[in-house]
């Protein structure tokens, strides 16, 4: 279940009653207000915010749970299981039956008593097997239930390291090494609790055969071409026979494997996913 633009539509007056029922310092309460009321700047317009709280700003997570946490006492209520996490839920039944049930008497709640808005697009009645939960999809194995990266995820990650090793998209290596260093340690941190051997070794493979076709094109001279490849170790014949290749660079960054190999390529700054992993997850 997903709750539609949270942050924008969050009743206010709702969220200070549910404030007020703990919090007996009026004058707290008066500055949450004010921080409600207080706008926003949007391309150099101020806009009042009568409706819903700043997305972004440092109080907003915490009011978040704090209405939300309203609809979990409601689910504890009423014996359900179910996680949640900021404005995404999942709530788990026994039989499909029993989930369409559930989900059609939790709605008058959500929408009647805390007055949110239920995004009926991404909310559905599904088996376990064919959800997707924060990036994360599951699967049986030996009677356990196991993570993995849904497949949704899998291609988000690999258009990134197409846009980072585009070689067409005029970034300075350096740039593009950093970039590319980042986005591998926020991306393994993130899904490793996920069973993603086999995918970060494939796809180290095919980002690394990329990476050797950005260097490859950047190498336009044959003189150039010649002189780096002397310079990775290539014996003379051979660099003379690479550098004067008409071969595409898709073709030749395959052919350069056993040349310009994964441990230079580490050594540029091109953190191996795979490698990374195995860090992450003995600690």
């Amino acid at each position: 279940m997903d709750l539609e633009k949270f942050f924008d539509t969050v009743s206010q007056s709702k969220l200070i009653e549910v404030l007020s029922r703990t919090i007996k310092d009026g004058r707290l309460i008066s500055l949450i207000h004010k921080y409600f009321n207080a706008g926003v700047m949007a391309k150099g317009i101020f806009e009042r915010t009568e409706i819903g709280m700043p997305q972004g700003g440092p109080l907003s997570p915490l009011l978040s749970n704090v209405m939300l946490n309203e609809l979990d006492r409601e689910l504890e209520r009423r014996g359900h299981r179910f996680v949640r996490y900021a404005d995404d839920c999942m709530i788990f039944c026994k039989s499909r039956k029993s989930a369409e049930r559930t989900l059609e008497n939790i709605l008058p709640y959500i929408e009647g008593k805390l007055f949110l808005k239920v995004n009926r697009k991404k909310t559905e009645v599904a088996h376990i097997r064919k959800v997707k939960y924060l990036g994360y999809s599951f699967y049986r194995h030996k009677g356990k239930w196991r993570f993995r990266v849904h497949p949704k995820s899998v291609t988000k990650m690999k258009n990134k390291i197409r846009e980072l090793t585009d070689r067409n998209n005029g970034m300075s290596n350096a740039k593009r090494e950093e970039k590319y260093q980042q986005f591998v340690r926020g991306w393994v941190n993130y899904y490793k609790l996920a069973d993603i051997k086999a995918l970060l070794k494939a796809t180290d493979e095919w980002a690394r055969r990329r990476i050797r076709a950005v260097y490859w094109k950047q190498w336009k001279k044959i003189k150039t071409r010649y002189k780096m490849l002397k310079a990775l170790g290539c014996e003379h014949w051979r660099a003379k026979e690479l550098a004067c290749s008409r071969k595409g660079y898709w073709r030749m960054a395959k052919v350069l494997n056993q040349i310009f190999t994964n441990k230079i390529i580490a050594k540029l700054g091109y953190t191996s996913m795979l490698d990374y992993y195995s860090i992450v997850y003995e600690n």
